[in-house]
């Protein structure tokens, strides 16, 4: 387990703390990843968040565009406050080069960290940078991209990150959204009529699954 902000090591709870601890970032919410990736991984992630009325969405790109695949999953929560952010990521030829790329979907709670840890920026809630996005020093400016998530249809907006990725963010469900793509030109997949469905609403029996995602498992 790591800390969602740094991917440092977390402490446990103990008889002086009821909360897991990063020394750097405090209190927080430590962040699983799942050594695998499978059908019977998801479900089981899934039935962690199952609880809570709100729960959380797991944002999977279905229909997947020809030789992508779901490349692994994680969540940012523990047994006590529940799960507050999930993480999927997906593999494939990139969008114009054709060399391998990655993508991680992130939907979180306020407060946790996790998406701007992956996409690279600074503070804990990207939404400063919607705003810097939307209106820069010359008024408003639209989305960057559109997509349709749950149904519906949903802006995207560029917000700055390093340059090997390319990082978006958006609100889904009364969450925050994060669609970060490794390298940065990846990013052109979500100008490709993307579609996100929520895997708790059921998880197709056709996805296909690949070898895991270097950059979900700590490379990011």
């Amino acid at each position: 387990m790591s800390c969602p902000r740094c991917a440092a090591q977390v402490r446990p709870p103990d008889l002086m703390h009821s909360d897991w601890r990063c020394d750097n970032c405090g209190e927080v919410s430590p962040f699983h990843v799942a050594e695998h990736i499978g059908p019977d991984i998801i479900e089981s992630v899934l039935r962690q968040s199952a609880p809570t009325v709100d729960h959380m969405p797991l944002w999977c790109p279905w229909p997947l565009p020809p030789s992508w695949m779901v490349t692994g999953v994680g969540w940012a929560g523990d047994d006590r406050d529940g799960v507050k952010a999930t993480a999927l990521s997906c593999s494939g030829p990139e969008p114009l080069g054709g060399g391998p790329a990655d993508l991680v979907l992130i939907a979180e709670r306020p407060g946790v960290g996790l998406g701007t840890r992956f996409a690279g920026i600074t503070g804990i809630d990207p939404g400063y940078l919607i705003a810097e996005a939307m209106g820069g020093t010359g008024g408003h400016s639209g989305p960057h991209a559109k997509i349709k998530v749950g149904g519906h249809p949903t802006p995207l907006w560029c917000v700055k990150s390093p340059e090997d990725r390319s990082a978006y963010v958006s609100e889904a469900k009364g969450m925050w959204l994060y669609a970060v793509a490794w390298p940065a030109s990846a990013g052109y997949f979500l100008a490709e009529h993307v579609v996100l469905h929520d895997l708790s609403d059921g998880i197709p029996s056709e996805l296909v699954y690949g070898a895991p995602s270097p950059y979900l498992h700590g490379r990011a």
